[in-house]
């Protein structure tokens, strides 16, 4: 046998290919192709991140916001839905939301005056009351978010129609909701706040028209005088609660480090005094010695004639008793006499009175003391302590209930922790108990229901379905077209074996 023929018993591919009629031919090379596109396809796929909705629905302007946030983040970003879709890939959805939400974004769109500006022509006299009216909303929301505090807020005006009967006139009211950031609160000097700015942008609106509740549904702002008799109840039961639980963090403090953590339970009940008193009190000084005493006024009257009493006529009238008085006998420049305070003296010859008043200054001390408000007028504090856990040599660990002598010591450290006063009425009693553990369940979740089972199948979706489509184009398309090239290559030996012939 020839080399030729040598040759021809193994015929190549090409001329296996040749044996093939069109049809054949033209089934193995769109199998080929499709095999490749979706190798081709498969290895693009398996390398490009999944893309999943970060924020739907957005405003241009927290768009804006939120994209240079996204570049300065170094997270990548598409854009969905006419750009108010914002994507980023799947394994970074949660981290990049939380990222954004502690810098307050998305903070939604709120419209102010410039609704205004879009005024078309023919509008009539209640669309434009209307668009001034959610205009003033939308810029008193603007403010109150504003608020390091608030993270959201909604404003509802009522605004009556103005009429010429004032009679007839109706006040306006608002009405705001807010949604506080977490860990946030209002203390009362921003809900006042509040409460006059928004009183103070609406003509006529009284302070007490205005009301204000969070997102839970509590009111925040004081209801008017009259619709609730007990006003200002809210703002002391705050009070109240913030002291009793400043005495129970306390006790924890002074017994955890002792007892162990989670081994204790306080509670304090406080009963505070939150009425006004004012006292006034006068208080005079004993008499003092005359030597201390002060005068404050002096008066000092004198009355009589002393000094023409012995020549006055005296006696049975008639010519003896007319006789003219007689010369002088006493001094000119003689010394007075002493007369006492309050005397009345006659005199020898005559009838004399000397009145004297005097004055003191007496002590007064006047005191007025104002008591504050809100002082604690009894505490009532309970305790309970678990057993003490005791491990032996063998490390078997059992529970033991304290001792008299420990409740006794960590009773006196609960008194001095609270400023105990046995005057004020306090109570303190400490209690010994186990503690009910409370059993966990733990609930078997199949396995098909497991996260990182459905995250596994969920990223390996399309890696197994592109090699199941490759497989069933490999099994339906070229599989055959090689049994045919198989099927072909007898009968070409035989034929060129007849040819050497």
């Amino acid at each position: 046998m020839s080399a030729a023929s040598a040759i021809s018993l193994n015929p190549t591919l090409s001329q296996r290919l040749a044996g093939l009629d069109q049809a054949q031919r033209l089934r193995i090379g769109l199998g080929l192709l499709v095999f490749i596109a979706i190798g081709v396809i498969g290895l693009m796929m398996g390398r490009q991140a999944e893309w999943r909705v970060l924020f739907a629905n957005l405003a241009d302007k927290d768009g804006g916001a939120i994209v240079s946030q996204l570049s300065q983040m170094n997270v990548p970003y598409q854009y969905a839905a006419g750009g108010n879709t914002i994507l980023v890939p799947a394994d970074k959805v949660y981290d990049t939301r939380l990222r954004l939400a502690s810098q307050g974004l998305p903070k939604g769109s709120v419209a102010g005056f410039e609704m205004m500006d879009a005024n078309r022509f023919g509008m009539t006299q209640f669309q434009e009351r209307l668009a001034f009216q959610r205009g003033l909303e939308g810029e008193l929301t603007r403010s109150i978010q504003a608020l390091s505090s608030v993270q959201n807020a909604r404003v509802h005006l009522a605004l009556p129609n103005q009429n010429g009967f004032f009679r007839e006139q109706q006040k306006p009211s608002a009405s705001v909701l807010v949604s506080l950031n977490a860990g946030h609160t209002l203390d009362h000097s921003q809900l006042a706040g509040i409460i006059h700015l928004v009183s103070s942008s609406v003509p006529e609106m009284n302070a007490n028209a205005v009301t204000v509740l969070d997102d839970s549904g509590k009111l925040l702002s004081t209801p008017p005088d009259g619709a609730n008799g007990s006003a200002g109840d809210a703002q002391q039961l705050q009070y109240v609660q913030q002291l009793e639980q400043l005495y129970s963090r306390r006790i924890l403090d002074i017994l955890e480090p002792v007892v162990g953590a989670g081994n204790v339970k306080a509670q304090v009940s406080a009963e505070l005094d939150f009425s006004q008193t004012e006292s006034t009190s006068e208080s005079h000084k004993p008499n003092q010695t005359p030597d201390t005493i002060a005068i404050r006024s002096q008066q000092t009257s004198e009355t009589g004639n002393t000094s023409a009493g012995a020549g006055l006529p005296s006696g049975v009238p008639g010519a003896t008793s007319n006789q003219p008085p007689g010369a002088s006998s006493a001094p000119i420049n003689g010394a007075a006499q002493t007369l006492a305070a309050t005397t009345v003296a006659p005199a020898a010859n005559g009838n004399a009175r000397r009145e004297s008043i005097v004055n003191y200054e007496v002590d007064k001390t006047v005191k007025v003391v104002r008591g504050g408000t809100g002082s604690v007028k009894r505490l009532s504090v309970a305790v309970v302590l678990n057993n003490q856990s005791v491990t032996d040599a063998k490390g078997k660990t059992t529970s033991t209930p304290l001792t008299d002598q420990q409740i006794e010591k960590m009773t006196a450290l609960v008194r001095e922790t609270v400023g105990f006063n046995k005057d004020r009425g306090d109570s303190v009693n400490l209690m010994n108990a186990p503690f009910a553990r409370e059993k966990v369940v733990m609930t078997d979740v199949p396995f098909w229901k497991q996260a990182e089972l459905q995250d596994l199948v969920r990223s390996s979706a399309w890696p197994v379905g592109t090699f199941l489509f490759g497989t069933l184009v490999l099994l339906g398309f070229i599989r055959p077209a090689l049994k045919v090239l198989a099927q072909s290559q007898p009968l070409l030996s035989r034929a060129h074996q007849l040819d050497a012939v």
